[in-house]
């Protein structure tokens, strides 16, 4: 179970820290040829040259398709192919205040091209490659907050990307091209210690099942298990890995 990537090439978007670093430092450390493709030029770099062989930065805006498309291609361009593709990038740790009735709808429209389309635009840009040779798997980066009705524009777009992952497994299933979701529950990152105060962090422990935060490892084994072949009759699944914060039956 060591090597499930090798000879495999995966992009992970917004790879630059947090929990897509996370990944992509696993999904390396298990043999694949990893993409950073992150917006950050200086962090993704960093990471990319940390990880040194096997590793390519491509600078990438997963709001606009022909970012997205010119990172498939230099993607192609590199390794020749693409098996796998993690949906993490995501406007979060700086994400704006606002309740619906009231975000600026320009920042709205941008917000939902990269939180929402952004997924789209990827799957897009990689699906014909990645069809081409056989096929591959894509993982989604959901939310708990998808399910929770009080997370304004930033749990609408989380909404709205499990619904994309269910769509979607359905319209590239005859490419051989499994889509599946992971959605986090709250995670100790610097992104989220920028939304959440450590004031509230003993009472969102309270909630949880399991009484602590998560830690972007929690969610590795997962990502890794539904992009591998052990998850190959696994597609349109949105996994929860949240301490118990949602129950759904």
């Amino acid at each position: 179970m060591a090597n499930r990537f090798t000879d495999r090439v995966a992009v992970v978007t917004g790879a630059g820290g947090g929990i897509g670093e996370a990944y992509a430092r696993a999904l390396h450390n298990e043999g694949a040829r990893v993409v950073i493709a992150e917006l950050n030029e200086e962090a993704g770099r960093a990471v990319a040259d940390d990880l040194g062989d096997r590793a390519l930065f491509v600078r990438t805006d997963v709001g606009d398709p022909e970012s997205t498309d010119a990172m498939a291609a230099a993607t192609m361009d590199a390794f020749g192919q693409i098996d796998h593709l993690v949906n993490n990038a995501a406007i979060f740790g700086d994400m704006e205040l606002a309740g619906l009735t009231n975000v600026d709808y320009e920042y709205l429209n941008r917000f939902m091209n990269v939180n929402l389309m952004g997924a789209l635009h990827c799957t897009r840009s990689v699906m014909r490659p990645m069809g081409k040779d056989g096929g591959g798997s894509i993982v989604n980066q959901s939310s708990t907050a998808a399910w929770m009705g009080i997370s304004g524009f930033y749990g609408l777009a989380k909404a709205g990307l499990n619904f994309l992952t269910t769509s979607l497994a359905h319209e590239l299933a005859h490419r051989n091209i499994r889509i599946n979701a992971i959605a986090p529950g709250p995670t100790d990152t610097a992104a989220m210690n920028k939304q959440v105060p450590e004031a509230f962090h003993e009472p969102l422990i309270g909630s949880l099942a399991i009484k602590r935060l998560g830690t972007p490892a929690d969610h590795v084994g997962p990502v890794l298990f539904l992009l591998s072949d052990e998850a190959q009759w696994m597609t349109g699944h949105i996994m929860a890995v949240d301490g118990g914060q949602i129950t759904r039956i």
